[in-house]
């Protein structure tokens, strides 16, 4: 079955087309992703008029891109920045009058069971000694699994929320310590859009290739020194690094601050990149594929 998702974070707008099989395999057929910027000023608790009017514009384009390329299924999906917000139900209404689609708004938990499910599309892993970890704009979504039973958190903590506070580097690890003591010693897989950014950094990639951040390692001393080089650059350096697309240099540091407190708190030495994420784990409940049997 052909799948259309879009995915309406806090800092993006993410849309996938995919080919999907009764079995739960993925074949991407077209991917884009637009900096929307949902979240800003969700501090206040409401999501601005500009902010929802620029998200919606982008969900309908991406519906339009879908329809013409011959989804049989359609799916939008919110998290974060729409789970805070007071007046939510306007921006469903909005999508509802944009592109016909009822949008909905997952938990933390079913954010970070679709991304379980994500991973699991494009990585053969050990789901008992591996956390999956999502490091978004509003939230970081941490996954494991244990006999069979899949245990979740969602911090709020992201890229977009932690450069808005300031809290920077204290803040994340004391949000961080206490699920990184949950699951230290088992693999790391990260996913999300500072995780592939950090990889796209440090592969020096001028254009964005997923095939080459997907299953790239990062180094645990390579993230901390390129916050100890976000810290030295202005932003308007910040622009100028390979890798780095420039809608996202004002949040880069607090993410790669949030990815270095991961490591830190779980001891461990790096973590594997996932380009397959809770879009897919959306598209592969979309087509109704068969499922890994988990429990959570």
């Amino acid at each position: 079955m052909r799948v259309g998702a879009i995915d309406i974070g806090t800092n993006s707008t993410r849309y996938l087309l995919a080919d999907v099989t009764r079995e739960g395999r993925v074949r991407r057929v077209e991917a884009a992703l637009k900096t929307t910027r949902l979240g800003e000023g969700i501090a206040l608790g409401r999501l601005t008029e500009q902010a929802m009017a620029r998200t919606a514009a982008a969900a309908a384009e991406f519906w339009r891109r879908a329809q013409t390329t011959g989804a049989h299924k359609i799916v939008a999906f919110a998290t974060c920045a729409l789970r805070e917000a007071s007046n939510r139900e306007d921006f469903v209404r909005l999508i509802r009058q944009t592109t016909g689609l009822k949008l909905r708004v997952l938990s933390g938990e079913e954010e970070a069971y679709y991304t379980l499910l994500g991973v699991l599309t494009g990585l053969k892993i050990d789901s008992e000694r591996t956390v999956v970890v999502d490091v978004g704009g509003g939230s970081t979504e941490i996954i494991w699994v244990e006999k069979g039973r899949v245990f979740t958190r969602s911090l709020p903590l992201g890229a977009v929320r932690l450069t808005a506070e300031g809290g920077g580097l204290p803040a994340a690890e004391a949000l961080l310590r206490p699920v990184g003591n949950l699951v230290a010693g088992r693999a790391i897989i990260g996913t999300g859009g500072t995780i592939t950014t950090v990889a796209a950094i440090a592969l020096g990639l001028t254009v964005y290739s997923p095939e080459k951040v997907h299953g790239f390692k990062i180094k645990t001393e390579d993230v901390a020194a390129l916050c100890r080089k976000l810290l030295e650059f202005s932003p308007a350096a910040r622009r100028e690094i390979p890798g780095l697309q420039p809608e996202r240099a004002d949040i880069i540091l607090a993410g790669v601050q949030i990815v270095v407190a991961l490591l830190s708190c779980t001891g461990r030495d790096g973590l594997t990149v996932s380009e397959n994420d809770v879009l897919y784990g959306a598209a592969v409940k979309a087509a109704g594929a068969v499922e890994r049997k988990l429990a959570y």
